[in-house]
């Protein structure tokens, strides 16, 4: 494992080359698709557009080049949007060895297919599969702020090894084997957290938010114990953590989107004032297609996708979640 390929240069995956390439015996190569970010790295050790107030250590080299950032690498960390990952998995696909680990720190799922990242990466490459979940604001990260994350995993040897190469003495990783339920809490978790945004913005209060995250952990338990997840998962890091972290930060995108919702503004206007992917934006959809298609029950993210995607007023889709017809807690 003295290479490792980070694909994609947004905060997440400048956060994961900084810790990297801070443990000194890993050669990082860092491909990202804009040129100015290579040559910044490159020439000055700086990320200029995401993360201008990091230098990397000299061992984490930067490319366009797909074939020069994936051959060779032991391991492999796709760290792009979700709906991106599809173009990126095939094309990297041809030059990832067989005996590579493939680690998904992707969260978000698929138009159309309503594939998790893992899914997609099975599709074009044989390679052992890993998710990084958790809760981790990259800007964090990089202050070495202590911080902990899950690693899931089904291959045991893989899970040791990759355990070894992320965990530091601020970074701390678990490992756990059910991929499929680390991906749908890290997923929903952007969705829920829009809602949360949504509700600050409308000036609602701190019960309002303790509710939403309460029910709305319970929506994505539902729907990922309908897939196949283990229901615990989603009492741990990449579900309950994970979910609290990004409904309650002001560094979280996806709450920052539904706060400005909350708050009147344009959809088009608050996504076009950043290069960053809100990934509860898409996967909104995503989800509110896959829980029709599963039959679960999920009215926080139903009210999300109204919405985001058809126009609904936020008042009005708090008003008929707290209108609904009166239920069992459990």
């Amino acid at each position: 494992m003295d290479k490792i390929c980070v694909i994609g240069a947004g905060h997440w995956g400048s956060a994961l080359c900084a810790l990297l390439g801070g443990k000194g015996f890993i050669n990082v190569t860092l491909w990202a698709f804009e040129k100015d970010i290579v040559e910044g790295i490159n020439r000055d050790g700086i990320n200029p557009v995401f993360m201008p107030g990091v230098r990397f250590s000299k061992n984490v080299r930067a490319t366009s080049d797909l074939q020069t950032a994936v051959e060779g690498a032991g391991c492999v960390l796709f760290v792009v949007p979700s709906q991106f990952a599809r173009a990126v998995v095939r094309e990297a696909s041809q030059w990832i060895g067989e005996d590579a680990i493939v680690v998904s720190a992707v969260k978000g799922i698929e138009k159309g297919t309503l594939k998790t990242a893992s899914g997609v990466i099975r599709e074009f490459t044989g390679a052992r599969v890993a998710v990084l979940s958790g809760p981790s604001f990259a800007a964090e990260v990089v202050m070495k702020q202590p911080t902990a994350v899950t690693l899931a995993v089904q291959d045991k040897a893989a899970g040791a090894i990759l355990q070894e190469v992320f965990n530091t003495d601020y970074f701390r990783v678990y490992t756990h084997d059910d991929i499929i339920g680390a991906e749908i809490g890290g997923a929903l978790k952007n969705v829920i957290a829009v809602a949360s945004g949504i509700t600050d913005g409308l000036g609602l209060g701190t019960n309002t938010r303790a509710a939403l995250i309460t029910r709305g952990l319970a929506e994505i338990t539902r729907l990922g114990v309908a897939l196949g997840a283990n229901e615990r998962t989603f009492s741990g890091l990449s579900g309950l953590g994970d979910l609290v972290l990004t409904c309650t930060g002001t560094l979280s995108r996806n709450y920052s989107v539904g706060f400005r919702l909350g708050r009147g503004e344009l959809l088009k206007d608050i996504l076009g004032d950043s290069r960053e992917v809100a990934e509860g934006v898409e996967t909104s959809a995503s989800a509110f297609e896959l829980a029709r298609k599963t039959g679960v029950e999920m009215p926080i993210v139903e009210q999300v996708y109204r919405v985001i995607h058809e126009g609904k007023h936020p008042g009005e889709a708090v008003s008929e979640l707290m209108t609904r017809r009166v239920r069992d807690e459990f």
